[in-house]
């Protein structure tokens, strides 16, 4: 790396300067994302730089805002579509999944639909149920959809760039408590290919996948466990959707054993189909059944205690380290 160090946010934003300058086609909507530069400032400056017919503030409807992506998408634009908190996606979701996801199919392979929906989920600051879901598994359900879900400043760069290139619906989320961390990015040209997984540290003894904003908590297991004698390999997917299996059966072959560590509520999560991957073509690399450490199937609540013992803590990781590490496969 250069030495550079940007917050998350000041990297997605980087990425929205440069590849607005490069396509004249990219446009950007949402609430408050232009006089305000957006809630989380991403877009601060944007709207100086390229003026109110590209960087648009919206009136407060979610529906309406997806349903103009989408169609000017299909109409030939390139735009980005900024959501407050996932949960609103859902107020979209006929547009995302019925029109978004099947056109180019429906079309034959001759349509496509350049449109990239940013938004943000997780918990943190007891912002309550309807402000603080991880959805991603609603999305990765949907063929035709890419679910990107960058963990560090330098990949929401480099996969935001990338997706900004792309013919096909992006759901580019993000995590509220990623945007002040900060990381090096390297200066000059940066993309991200989807579907190449990333290898946050190295180990031996077990392999620890997560995703988002799991990733530096599962590192910061990994340091503890280090501590107690034991090597622990992050892998972080990056893209949901395509996923990188290869990654994943490598890691998993190389240590025989695998943690998967999701935000969501555990029904119906990706760790689930993950795991199902693991178990289906890596069977015999494993030394203990995979364990999963997600979220509780409860709404997210309001308390900021109950809201920390919902989802995943570092010391929940490293029990489920111990664990597989004392478990033997049938």
């Amino acid at each position: 790396m250069s030495g550079r160090e940007l917050m998350y946010r000041e990297a997605l934003r980087e990425a929205l300067f440069e590849e607005m300058a490069r396509d004249d086609e990219i446009f950007i909507i949402g609430e408050g994302i232009a006089e305000r530069g957006g809630s989380y400032k991403v877009t601060e400056g944007l709207l100086d730089k390229y003026g109110a017919a590209r960087v648009r503030d919206t009136p407060i409807s979610e529906a309406s805002m997806i349903g103009v992506g989408v169609g000017a998408a299909i109409a030939g634009g390139r735009p980005i579509v900024e959501i407050l908190y996932v949960d609103f996606a859902m107020l979209g979701m006929d547009m995302i999944v019925n029109q978004a996801a099947k056109f180019r199919l429906m079309t034959g392979g001759s349509g496509r639909v350049p449109f990239v929906l940013r938004t943000q989920g997780g918990t943190g600051g007891g912002v309550a149920a309807q402000h603080s879901q991880s959805l991603e598994a609603l999305f990765y359900h949907i063929p035709g959809l890419r679910v990107v879900m960058p963990s560090t400043p330098v990949d929401a760069k480099g996969l935001l760039k990338f997706a900004l290139r792309q013919p096909n619906p992006v759901m580019f989320l993000e995590h509220k408590h990623l945007y002040m961390t900060k990381g090096d990015v390297p200066e000059g040209e940066l993309i991200t290919e989807f579907g190449v997984a990333d290898i946050k540290r190295e180990g031996s003894d077990v392999t620890l996948i997560a995703w988002s904003n799991m990733v530096p908590r599962t590192l910061e297991a990994a340091k503890e466990l280090a501590d107690m004698g034991i090597s622990a390999e992050v892998l972080d997917p990056r893209t949901l959707v395509p996923l990188d299996r290869e990654a994943i059966l490598k890691s998993v072959a190389k240590t025989n054993r695998c943690v998967i560590v999701q935000e969501a509520v555990r029904r119906g999560g990706i760790a689930s189909d993950i795991s199902s991957i693991i178990q289906e073509e890596a069977f015999y690399s494993l030394d203990a059944p995979v364990q999963i450490v997600a979220g509780m199937n409860t709404p997210i609540p309001f308390n900021l205690t109950l809201e920390e013992a919902s989802v995943p803590q570092k010391d929940d990781v490293i029990a489920a380290v111990q664990s597989v590490l004392h478990s033997k496969a049938a």
